[in-house]
């Protein structure tokens, strides 16, 4: 097959990577992609969310296969036109990417079909919301209705953060019209976790469960990022629990969204919270965790190109999901500043003295400048998957591999996978 991966990041580089594993797969091309990417795929020079000329390229191509890695295209619908061509594409529809595109779609659904997740109320009037969080308990969450690059998401542990919170959001417009309307939701204390399944809009494959570090400094403090770094399987989600969220979140969600007309095909990111009375929905995503999907895919030892086309074209009956019985761990190496202001161009050394082939270092925000010197592109630069047969080796090599690149104002978590260390008794 010829395949087309659509994106940029450490996501789509994990995603061409195991894809190139494939005996089905044959030419692969990326758009945009980067330096990372550039190594396995012919990177095309097409942003993201222009649907068109990606259609074109595709069609003119002759495109076996494309897969989206980013939200933004989804919802905006890619999927709806590549199809409305004969084209065959990886991904939900615009209509079940809602359940992304409007965090308060996603919480109407899942009040209406009876889906666990935090108490909330939808607010487009500033003074109204206001209001109600000057007489709410506190922590108390808000977030901005639509995408936000991971960002829009804030635990106010004060009702004067909750305040400048929404100012933030709905007066000053710091996520554009994004936060014109905004879920206000109780606060849920528990220990998050990442499941992604594949779907055909009526079968699932479950993913191994992943857990994300979304705060940019250790012990989860200062600002939400993207995530600084990500292990799977996570050991909170237990073989009991996992039933439990398959059969209270996963089965209903993905019923629900085709009685809604809104068929799921793809993957579903389900971010959960294990809270004292179970398994709660804090989000949905229509698409690939990033930086999950850097640990997930090396732990997938079925061809993942096989399961993508079945999802695009057919049907998952009749189909398994064969996992490696093995751990990995992940480390995001960002730009000095992110999630804030940052700057680009700082030149990337040291990638040279990654050697241990159980690592594996994807790119995320790299690129070439006109000196061919590998530089920084983005907020979250690289991320260092360590692979090994324990989580403690996984993660020891991640650390020392990472240790090895730097570059001016780099910056890293040293506490990933700090809590599955709890979990597994290793202090």
């Amino acid at each position: 097959m010829k395949i087309l991966v659509i994106g940029s990041g450490g996501r789509e580089h994990a995603l061409v990577w195991k894809l190139s594993q494939s005996p089905l797969a044959g030419k692969i091309f990326c758009a945009p992609g980067n330096a990372g990417i550039a190594q396995l795929a012919s990177c095309i020079d097409i942003p993201t969310t222009n649907i068109e000329a990606l259609r074109k390229f595709a069609a003119e191509n002759t495109i076996d296969l494309t897969i989206v890695g980013p939200e933004a295209a989804l919802v905006v619908g890619i999927v709806d036109e590549f199809e409305a061509h004969g084209l065959k594409i990886f991904g939900p529809s615009r209509a079940a990417s809602m359940i992304e595109g409007s965090k308060a779609y996603a919480k109407q659904l899942m009040q209406k079909y009876h889906i666990p997740t935090a108490k909330f109320l939808i607010f487009d009037d500033y003074q109204k919301a206001c209001e109600h969080v000057k007489k709410a308990p506190v922590p108390i969450v808000i977030k901005a209705d639509g995408l936000a690059a991971g960002k829009g998401a804030v635990v106010a542990g004060s009702r004067d953060e909750a305040l400048l919170t929404l100012e933030r959001m709905m007066v000053k417009k710091e996520f554009g019209n994004t936060g014109a309307k905004v879920v206000v939701e109780e606060f849920m204390p528990g220990e998050e976790v990442s499941i992604l399944v594949l779907s055909d809009g009526e079968n699932l494959l479950i993913l191994p469960p992943a857990q994300d570090h979304k705060a940019v400094f250790d012990n989860d403090e200062g600002p939400n990022t993207g995530g600084m770094g990500a292990y799977s399987p996570a050991p909170v989600a237990k073989p009991e629990l996992m039933k439990s969220i398959r059969q209270q979140i996963l089965e209903p969600t993905i019923r629900a969204l085709a009685l809604e007309g809104r068929r799921y095909r793809g993957v579903l990111y389900a971010g959960l919270m294990v809270t004292a009375d179970g398994p709660k929905v804090v989000e949905f995503n229509c698409r690939f965790g990033d930086p999950e999907a850097q640990v997930i895919l090396p732990l997938v030892e079925s061809d993942l190109a096989e399961l993508m086309w079945l999802v695009a074209s057919g049907s998952l009956e009749g189909h398994d999901l064969k996992i490696f019985s093995n751990w990995a761990v992940g480390v995001v190496m960002a730009s000095g500043g992110y999630p804030g202001s940052y700057q680009t161009g700082k030149v990337i050394n040291g990638l040279d003295k990654v050697a241990d082939k159980d690592v594996m270092i994807f790119h995320a925000g790299t690129s070439l400048d006109s000196q061919g010197r590998l530089v920084t592109n983005g907020g979250r630069v690289l991320v260092a998957t360590g692979i090994g047969s324990s989580f403690t080796v996984a993660r020891t090599r991640a650390y020392e591999e990472i240790g090895k690149i730097n570059f001016a104002g780099a910056h890293y978590r040293k506490d990933i996978g700090a809590k599955a260390l709890r979990h597994l008794n290793i202090m």
